[in-house]
């Protein structure tokens, strides 16, 4: 998780970036295999830390990316509600 309990990057574009270097790296890896061999296994460290480790988490940050500024939550007495933000 990012340092401020959310998963999501600062803006959806660079989520996006993330996203694309990540499964590309992670595609990549095993498609070059016949043509690299072990060699192309390299480049899945570079996907998994494109994607922070996890490809779950990345598709949950993409959520928390897409509703960023559209909701908002509000705590009182123990109670939270999910609002839209104005």
């Amino acid at each position: 998780m990012a340092g401020n309990g959310s998963f999501a990057s600062k803006s959806l574009p660079r989520h996006l970036v993330r996203g694309g270097i990540g499964f590309g790296a992670l595609i990549a890896a095993f498609a070059l295999l016949p043509v690299a061999g072990p060699v192309s296994l390299l480049l899945a460290p570079v996907g998994l830390l494109a994607l922070r480790g996890c490809p779950v988490c990345w598709a949950l940050g993409l959520a928390e990316a897409i509703s960023m500024g559209r909701l908002k939550r509000t705590c009182m007495d123990g109670h939270c509600e999910l609002t839209q933000a104005p």
